[in-house]
């Protein structure tokens, strides 16, 4: 979706692309406490900046949220800012016959294989529920997996950093109409947003998160 969210509202950035924040350790920016802390864009790009200084190998980050949130604008905006970190849509993991997305071959294709060291490396057609062109995720790089339910909670230990985009619901559907068009009105109202919001009250995502990041 488009982005909803300020990228730097309030934060000083320096010279040498760090900010104010970079002194402070991860449990005064929130990471791993019981109530996530809202950032901004900047702040989050500057915490994992840090982590990949600290953690060696491959650095796991989810980005949740519902649908127009801005996960995809947040994302690729990280990735092009920290340079050398892969985006991950779980778009690419829905199929015809399944519900959501398909989180084992997720698994057996992508996080499986990162976390033993190895490439990952996935690929399906929505539409055929077929095979169709391969995209490669590196080893050693910050790799970003971006929509809706990423931080299932059968997931919930493979993630190094997770964040929630909270944008309104109106402003959502606005966005996503002018994606998808009008004619989809329907099946936002009847289907995807009633989806998420079950979603939201049984896993209660933004409660889990690290760091929440705010839509307006």
């Amino acid at each position: 979706g488009p982005a909803v969210w300020a990228v730097g509202a309030g934060i000083g950035v320096n010279v040498d692309g760090s900010t104010e924040l970079d002194g402070r350790c991860c449990s005064q920016l929130g990471h791993n406490r019981d109530v996530p802390v809202t950032v901004t864009a900047v702040e989050l790009a500057a915490h994992l900046r840090r982590l990949r200084r600290s953690i060696p190998g491959t650095i796991f980050f989810a980005i949740d949220g519902e649908c127009g949130a801005g996960k995809s604008t947040l994302a690729n905006w990280l990735a092009d800012t920290l340079g050398g970190a892969t985006v991950v849509c779980l778009d690419d993991f829905a199929r015809p016959t399944i519900p959501g997305w398909d989180r084992q071959r997720m698994i057996r294709q992508v996080l499986g294989p990162l976390r033993v060291g190895r490439p990952g490396r996935f690929s399906v057609d929505w539409a055929t529920d077929a095979g169709a062109e391969w995209h490669d995720v590196p080893t050693g790089g910050v790799v970003i997996v971006e929509g809706v339910s990423a931080t299932w909670q059968d997931l919930a230990a493979r993630w190094d950093l997770t964040v929630w985009v909270s944008t309104p619901g109106d402003v959502r559907l606005m966005s996503g109409l002018a994606r998808d068009s009008d004619a989809m009105r329907r099946q936002w109202l009847d289907v995807w947003m009633p989806e998420e919001d079950a979603y939201v009250a049984d896993e209660r995502p933004a409660e889990r998160a690290d760091f929440l990041v705010v839509g307006a």
